[in-house]
C-alpha cells in the first residue's frame, strides 16, 4: 500500500506548526494508496473531529490532543486512531488492518495509538486517560 506524499506533509505541518487539529486519512482501494481525506483546523473541537469520521467505514486519523496535567501544565499528545467499526465491510477492515503498521511508520511523531471499533473506544475520556 503506497502512502501519498501529502499524508506526510500534512502530518509534519500538524506536528511542527500546529496548522491542523486533526487529519483523517482513507485508503483509495483502486489506487492502492493512503490519501488525506479531511483536515481539521486548529479551532476544531474534539466533538467536531469525532463527527467527521464516517460511522460505518474504516479510516486512519491523527488528532492533536491538548490537555492540562495534574501539575497544571499545558501539554499536547499526537494520537493515531485506527478506526475499524464492526459495521464496515470485511475486505475494508482487512486492508486497513494489514496496512496500519506501515502507514504509521511513515508518520514520525505519533505518541499514542488507539484502535477503535465503536465511538466509545475513542471517546474524550479515553484520550484523557491515555494522554498522561
Amino acid at each position: 500500500m503506497a502512502v501519498h506524499d501529502d499524508c506526510k506533509l500534512k502530518f509534519l505541518e500538524l506536528k511542527a506548526k500546529r496548522t491542523y487539529r486533526s487529519i483523517i486519512f482513507k485508503i483509495e482501494e483502486k489506487q492502492k494508496q493512503v490519501v488525506v481525506e479531511k483536515l481539521g483546523d486548529p479551532s476544531q473541537s474534539y466533538e467536531d473531529f469525532a463527527a467527521s469520521i464516517p460511522a460505518d467505514e474504516c479510516r486512519y486519523a491523527v488528532y492533536d490532543f491538548d490537555f492540562v496535567t495534574v501539575e497544571n501544565c499545558q501539554k499536547s499528545r499526537i494520537f493515531f486512531i485506527a478506526w475499524s467499526p464492526d459495521t464496515a465491510r470485511v475486505r475494508s477492515k482487512m486492508i486497513y488492518a494489514s496496512s496500519k503498521d506501515r502507514f504509521k511508520r511513515e508518520l514520525d511523531g505519533i505518541q499514542v495509538e488507539l484502535q477503535a471499533t465503536d465511538p466509545t473506544e475513542m471517546g474524550l475520556d479515553v484520550f484523557k486517560s491515555r494522554a498522561n
